[in-house]
């Protein structure tokens, strides 16, 4: 194992040296926060795509594969088809935006009054993506080095938190890039025909196992539908995933590159579940189906390549937990504490601002960790997360950006109303069950519609306002602080 333990090692040193270099160049906000705005295509689709495929991807995704063979490939699968639903629907006008969080487009679409209440329930889900992406390290390096769980949490938690915090996303996008060539390397290029071949080949599996495990819906349909609405529409309006659409140098590059980001998710996907099909022909009485992954690597990869297959699992994992903090973080400090301070977005000037997301970065990570340890249900965490921000948030983002005569009471009341059903339903029905996130949904969009249709349009300079800044017009220079408040609305009796 020495040799593995080597390239484990080199891959940590790197990524700390990212960060370092990441530092060097993050002198103001949007190079801190949002790269500058300048990535081009190959390195916006390489991020993107190594930000949605985490843990749950590739670890998760494997085991979902043992379990239920090529079916088990719909998780991911959704969650590619959201990404592209994203790029070719919604990021060009996302990017165009220039804003740096969800809820400050909210802000401009309703008038500068959604934002405080979103930006909790996007601080929620981001802080929960963290964690249960934080305590993945405690299964990797269990494998890796054999030592506790609470060791591994704070070792693989602290590199993340070291060079996410030094270069902000700078340093991210470059670590990002990198994992990203990991993981195609050791997941698709070399575990996925490696299991296939030690499995006997495809005729041997299907000689093996029940037909049932090469059915295209045998992981059943209410699942998939579950799969759909939380994960599809979760990449919708996630700020982890927005927050990558800002680094796009322009719309085509968001919408194009995110295309493509896509597209290797459904590639991925498809490999995950072969890979733990194979793995279930191999080794048909695992204790857990999520063993699946860390075990065909450890017992049938050579010397080497089991150490850069390992990294590409580390590298997954860090891939999802850097960027859910830096997510975190930008929602605390702009959606949150500035407002609750009640001073402008536009803080002290660009180096202030930096130290300021650096340290909310630093204070994030921390919390992260603190929680991670004493998590034990990440499961359950995630789903919480997730049933949060689809049930509260979906409709009232997608409602503003397709139709114009939704309200900010509307929204706020649609994203009031469709939390507190998630959380209600979620009590009666249990955290894992489908129930919650259905009727939570078509609770807050029939709340959306309502209220919206029972309230005074929004003010005509606002929707002005909003549409200059999705033409791509109107936007501030972000070396002179963030985005202004939209115009105030009118007096409802001047209308």
């Amino acid at each position: 194992m020495a040799v593995d333990y080597a390239v484990i090692v080199v891959y940590l040193a790197g990524m700390l040296g990212m960060g370092w270099w990441g530092m060097r160049r993050a002198k103001s906000k949007s190079e801190f926060l949002v790269a500058g705005r300048r990535l081009g295509p190959g390195m916006y689709s390489g991020t993107m795509a190594a930000i949605v495929l985490g843990g749950a991807s590739t670890i998760g995704g494997v085991g979902l594969g043992y379990k239920h063979g090529l079916s088990g490939a719909w998780m991911v699968f959704t969650i590619g088809l959201g990404l592209l639903a994203l790029s070719v629907f919604f990021s060009a006008r996302i990017a165009r935006l220039k804003v740096y969080t969800v809820s400050e487009m909210l802000d401009l679409r309703y008038g500068g009054r959604a934002g405080l209440i979103t930006g909790l329930v996007m601080w929620a889900y981001t802080l929960m993506l963290a964690v249960t992406s934080t305590i993945a390290y405690a299964t990797i390096f269990d494998v890796l080095f054999d030592v506790n769980r609470t060791l591994s949490i704070i070792l693989g938690g602290a590199i993340v938190v070291a060079y996410s915090t030094l270069g902000g996303m700078w340093s991210i996008t470059i670590t990002d890039m990198v994992q990203f060539v990991v993981k195609t390397i050791g997941v698709l290029l070399l575990l996925l025909p490696i299991a296939v071949v030690k499995a006997g080949g495809f005729a041997e599996m299907k000689a093996e196992l029940p037909d049932e495990y090469f059915a295209p819906l045998g992981i059943g349909g209410e699942t998939i539908f579950t799969y759909v609405l939380i994960y599809t529409f979760g990449m919708l309006i996630g700020q982890d995933i927005w927050q990558r659409v800002f680094t796009a140098r322009s719309d085509k590059v968001a919408r194009w590159g995110g295309t493509v980001a896509g597209t290797y998710c459904l590639v991925y996907a498809l490999a995950g579940a072969v890979i733990g099909t194979a793995a279930k022909v191999l080794y048909p009485d695992l204790a857990s189906a999520d063993d699946a992954f860390a075990t065909i690597v450890t017992d049938e990869l050579p010397m080497g390549v089991r150490g850069l297959v390992l990294a590409a699992a580390l590298a997954a994992v860090m891939s999802t937990s850097s960027g859910a903090l830096i997510a975190c973080a930008t929602v605390a400090n702009n959606d949150i504490w500035s407002r609750l301070r009640g001073n402008s977005r536009s803080g002290g000037g660009d180096h202030d601002e930096v130290k300021g997301n650096r340290a909310f970065i630093l204070a994030m990570g921390v919390a992260v960790i603190c929680i991670a340890i004493a998590l034990n249900d990440v499961v359950e965490a995630l789903t919480v997360a997730y049933n949060l921000l689809v049930g509260g948030l979906l409709v009232p983002i997608l409602g503003g950006l397709l139709w114009k005569r939704g309200t900010v009471q509307g929204a706020l009341a649609a994203v009031g109303v469709g939390g507190l059903s998630v959380v209600g339903l979620m009590a009666v029905y249990g955290i894992l069950a489908n129930q919650p996130i259905y009727y939570g949904l078509l609770a807050s969009l029939a709340t959306y519609v309502l209220v919206s249709l029972a309230t005074p349009p929004t003010d005509p300079a606002v929707l002005a306002h909003w549409r200059e800044r999705l033409a791509g017009r109107g936007a501030p220079d972000e070396d002179e602080g963030a985005a202004p408040e939209p115009p105030a609305p009118e007096p409802v009796a001047a209308r």
